[in-house]
């Protein structure tokens, strides 16, 4: 009955002579302590109601179970939340909403005057099925499922900069999407010109589907063509 735990703790030690360490370990031999680190970011403000559920999941997910200490690093987040019908039945209605999440975060030193000490992306998916007969139902899974994305973006970023406290590694940055615009028809022409409407992540406007955009952002001031 002893032997499963004997060989758990042989692995773990093999593991540990690799040079294997649990990334959020309390430092030892030379190594920063990344959860006491962690605790020492403060989170600006990110706007929208968006914006707010992935700064409460960064403060919990940084934070984690120890008190908060944000004295020594500002960490500044903007992200997005596009939905995307799938599943586009014969009277064009949809049986699934995709919704994929990005943000970008950039890591701060606390100063007169600020360093810039790592930046990185991280993208997350996730959906819920449409239920356009119960529109409660509907407006209550679309806000459940853009949390949840607000919380896996929060924790990506808390282990894209865990990791980059431990190794000083810079994540890598996610490509820009070459979207095209399609100029609307049926809209007055505004201050900026012609309106036009970017494509989503499907490769559509959502005008031309006869749906409404339902993205979110974290930036207050919007394109209005967008």
């Amino acid at each position: 009955m002893t032997r499963i735990p004997c060989l758990s703790l042989l692995g773990l030690l093999g593991l540990s002579g690799c040079g294997f360490a649990p990334l959020y370990a309390q430092g030892g031999g030379g190594q920063v302590d990344v959860s006491h680190e962690l605790q020492r970011i403060y989170v600006q403000n990110i706007p929208s109601r968006y914006g707010q559920e992935m700064r409460l999941a960064l403060q919990k997910d940084l934070g984690g179970s120890a008190p908060e200490q944000p004295d020594g690093y500002t960490l500044q987040v903007g992200g997005s939340a596009a939905q995307e019908a799938i599943d586009i039945h014969g009277d064009n209605t949809a049986g699934r909403m995709r919704i994929s999440g990005s943000a970008h975060w950039r890591l701060f030193t606390v100063e007169q005057f600020p360093k810039l000490l790592a930046e990185g992306d991280t993208r997350v998916l996730d959906g819920y099925n449409a239920t356009f007969e119960q529109y409660f139902a509907q407006t209550l899974n679309s806000e459940s499922s853009t949390g949840r994305v607000a919380e896996a973006l929060a924790q990506n970023m808390t282990q894209q900069i865990g990791v980059w406290f431990r190794s000083h590694i810079q994540p890598g940055h996610a490509a820009e999407a070459a979207l095209p615009r399609f100029a609307d028809p049926d809209a007055m022409p505004s201050d900026h010109g012609t309106v036009s409407h970017q494509a989503g992540a499907d490769g559509f406007p959502a005008s031309a589907t006869g749906r409404l955009n339902n993205s979110t952002s974290t930036t207050s001031a919007a394109d209005p063509n967008d």
